[in-house]
């Protein structure tokens, strides 16, 4: 018998930098929860939260090397992660394109090496391609990032309501340069390069801009997150992924947020409600 099972990390608070706190992570973490057993038929045990302190680089990473080695034994036939917390970038670690800098998401421990960022205390979407390219090809993954891909700057608008970016840039003038102009590739395209193709990957943002920590009905959630929960409570899962997403943009638009969610795997998959 295969089982389900969910990571689920929300950060608020950062150990080394509590000016860069954020107040809607956590909430993201339990709408999650949530959604993840009303609607989509995961067991309480079945979800494993990580919360601000706990959510270091090291415990997320091992969890998610158990959870891989889990699926390659057969004992889980469907994977979710999420994650919400300030996304950053570094510069490409792999090598494999000179003129790149890689997707980085921020643990609770992030830490600063000389211009750069600490390589033990940031995870970089490199790392997290090598462990989910492992998982059997029969194996459903699906992931929610609802960080920052860029730091474009809030917009004016967003100054008006109480509004933050999820994006904390390098930490040095002189590691932003570095970044400055460069092109990133990103988690989905990374992993079909490596041929992964049976994934799905949920992003708060395009690539080129911001996701908004948000004031939502009188309380912090990641504005993404807040409107894919409110549409998948609304439609008892009865709506495909492909329409849940246009559902979350409306919702992103009429609230005039300038984010634009993307939705990344084959046709067949948007077309099909999430389980």
């Amino acid at each position: 018998m295969t089982d389900k099972v969910a990571l689920c990390v929300g950060i608020n608070n950062f150990k080394n930098f509590p000016s860069a706190a954020l107040r809607g992570c956590v909430n993201d973490v339990n709408d999650m929860e949530k959604i993840l057993k009303d609607l989509l038929g995961f067991q309480a045990q079945e979800v494993v939260k990580l919360i601000d302190s706990e959510a270091t680089k090291t415990r997320i990473m091992n969890d998610l090397k158990k959870i891989v080695e889990g699926a390659k034994s057969g004992r889980y036939d469907h994977v979710v992660f999420s994650m919400s917390s300030h996304g950053t970038q570094v510069p490409d670690l792999s090598g494999d394109e000179p003129d790149r800098v890689d997707e980085a998401f921020c643990p609770y421990d992030l830490a600063q090496s000389g211009d750069d960022w600490d390589p033990e205390h940031i995870i970089v979407d490199d790392e997290l391609r090598d462990l989910f390219i492992q998982l059997p090809g029969d194996v459903l993954l699906e992931v929610f990032l609802d960080t920052c891909h860029s730091g474009t700057g809030l917009k004016a608008i967003d100054l008006i309501w109480d509004r933050q970016t999820r994006y904390i840039p390098p930490p040095s003038m002189e590691g932003f340069q570095k970044m400055e102009g460069k092109r990133q590739r990103g988690l989905n395209k990374s992993m079909l390069e490596k041929g992964r193709h049976e994934h799905i990957l949920w992003a708060a943002c395009r690539a080129d801009q911001t996701s908004a920590d948000a004031n939502i009905d009188g309380d912090w959630h990641g504005a993404f997150t807040y409107y894919f929960c409110k549409e998948m409570k609304a439609s008892q899962n009865e709506l495909t992924r492909n329409e849940i997403l246009e559902k979350v943009r409306n919702d992103l638009q009429e609230g005039n947020y300038t984010q634009i969610p993307q939705l990344e795997c084959e046709a067949t998959v948007r077309n099909k409600k999430m389980i």
